[in-house]
This record gives structure tokens, sequence and C-alpha cells, in this order.
């Protein structure tokens, strides 16, 4: 019963999303103004070299052959997805011929490591604190941090950020204002090389974390006073129930539910919604690598990184589905 009715329709609305998703990948960026072979030919010319028309048509069908862009779009699509199933991406137009997916393992660790490590953070900090606020939601110290929250949360994520990297990089020269790490420096599991990589790492962090958790704070906040008016509060309250018991197995509890659905979708988001932040922190990671591939019309890059960010929302959305029935027994009981 559980497959047959839970498990089989989540699978295959797995997989349709992600096919679907993945081919609307494939066309909306060759439908964008930006042409990369006609890009290459005019920085070719940029720089003063002269070219006849013959070989001007010339380099332009070895460069449509050696990027992937000759035949119909058809037939591009199909030789996408057979190189697709083969986990290939192809080369990067504008980095040839390095794979498209040698870039993505290499600016991947970054990303993942600061914006999981955010994500993951401000999720606990603000569902915590939001959800003791939300059920204090009459105590002084509740309504301070809600009024903190509601400063804070309308600021554009830009404006914080660029004032963090002012204050601390420019004015007080605390942290570096650029970079994953010194220049020069070398990998190594050494103390001295963890510290860099903090250093480097601390505004880009602190800028997602206080506006992550001043977010999933006010959710909270406001999940816990709806669940804390209903009636088996108020019964396990008459009930003798210690009032802590109450409010972190009773009210919270409830409460986390729909948190944990887009603590799930947040993480899926990491891939491509590092753009902002590692634009203005110079951040090495993958956010960083899609702006680029965009401004250059990197066709293989952008969809390399698009298509690993469709299945990781997807399988995180997928995983919590599969779980879900432990968290809320309605669903188990159904």
């Amino acid at each position: 019963m559980f497959i047959r009715q839970y498990l089989i329709p989540r699978l295959l609305q797995y997989f349709l999303v992600i096919f679907l998703g993945i081919t609307l990948v494939f066309f909306i960026p060759r439908l964008a103004p930006t042409n990369p072979v006609e890009r290459t030919i005019a920085e070719v010319r940029s720089r003063g070299t002269y070219l006849d028309p013959a070989h001007i048509q010339a380099m332009v069908d070895s460069l449509t052959e050696m990027y992937g862009l000759s035949g119909s779009w058809w037939q591009q699509y199909k030789d996408f997805w057979a190189r697709l199933l083969q986990g290939d991406f192809g080369p990067s137009f504008f980095q040839f011929p390095t794979p498209v997916i040698d870039l993505i393992k290499t600016a991947l660790p970054w990303t993942v490591g600061l914006l999981f490590t955010t994500t993951v953070l401000s999720w606990l900090i603000g569902n915590v604190i939001g959800g003791m606020a939300g059920y204090a939601h009459n105590r002084r110290w509740s309504k301070l941090l809600d009024a903190l929250a509601m400063f804070i949360r309308p600021i554009p994520y830009y404006v914080f950020a660029l004032s963090l990297l002012i204050i601390f990089g420019y004015v007080y020269r605390k942290f570096p204002i650029a970079g994953g790490r010194s220049i020069g420096s070398t990998p190594s599991f050494s103390l001295a090389y963890i510290r860099d990589i903090l250093r480097h790492a601390f505004l880009p962090a602190l800028s997602m974390v206080v506006l992550g958790a001043a977010s999933w704070f006010q959710t909270s906040r406001l999940l816990v006073q709806n669940v804390k008016s209903e009636d088996f509060v108020q019964y396990a309250e008459l009930g003798g129930i210690t009032e802590r018991k109450i409010m972190f197995r009773y009210v919270i509890r409830n409460a986390m539910l729909p948190q944990i659905t887009n603590l799930a979708l947040s993480l899926g988001q990491i891939l491509s919604g590092a753009l902002i932040t590692e634009i203005v922190f110079s951040y090495p990671g993958v956010g960083h690598l899609l702006f680029s591939a965009i401004t250059t019309g990197d066709y293989n890059l952008i969809m390399g990184i698009i298509t690993l960010s469709i299945v990781a929302i997807t399988t995180l959305v997928l995983l919590v589905d599969l779980i879900y029935p432990l968290f809320d027994p309605r669903i188990r009981f159904k």
C-alpha cells in the first residue's frame, strides 16, 4: 500500500521534474542573444588580427563543431542527453578545452562548504530562538527580538554584505575582502591553512547567517504562535504537563514540519543561490562560475551547473517526502 500509493507516485514525479527541468535548461540558453561562436570571433578581431572571409567561415565551422553546436537543435538535444547519461557536460566554451565537470569539481567544495554550513546554522538558530520567542510572544525579550528581526530582514542582501565588507574589510581591516584563501597558499590539513580559509569565509558566512536566521526566526515565531493557540495545547496545560514539555514536544515540534520542507529546498538551491554572495566577496564557488558562464554565453557550463542544481533540489525534496512520515504521524496512519 505504501509503495503503490506513496512511493511510486513520488518517484515518477521526481524523474519527470528532472527531465522537464533539464530540457528547459538545454533550450533556454539557446534562446539568449549571446552566441559563443560569434563572441569568440569578435574577441579575435578585437586584437587587431586580420581574417579574410574564408578564414572566418572556417573558424566558425570549427568552433561550432568543437562546441557541439552543429546540426539542428533536435540533434544537439539528443547528443546532449547521450553525453549527460555518461556524466559528460562537454568542454567549457571559454576555458576550452577544460571539461565542464572539472570546473564544477573545483568550485563545488567552496560553495558547499560555505552555503551548506551557513544554511544549516541559520536554520537551527532561527528556528530554535524563533520557536522559544513564539511560545513566549508576550515577553519583552521576544518582542525585542522580533523588532530586531523586522529591522534586519528587509535589508537587501547586497547592501548588508557590502556594509560588512566595507566595515570589516576596508575600515577596520579585520578580514580579507576577496577570495577563498590567501594568494600563493598551498592546500593542506594544517591549522594555518584552515584558519586562512575560515578568515576568508567569515564575512560571507556572517552575512548569510544573520539575514537567514532573521527570516527563519520570524517564520518560526508565527508558526509557533499559531500552534500554541490550538485546543490540544490548552488540554495539555489543563492536564498538568510541564511547560517545557509542551513547548518542545508539542508546540515547536508541530510548527517545525513546514520548516523541514523549506530547509530541503534551501539546501538544494545552494548551487545556484550563491550568486550574489560569491560576486560581492569574490568567493571562488559555483555562483561565481555561473555568473562568468552567463556573461560569456558558455552554454555547456550553464547547463552543467543548473542541471546539478535541479537534481539536488528534486533529490532533497524526494528525501524529505520519504522521511516526512517519521516527523508527521498523520501521514503514516493515512
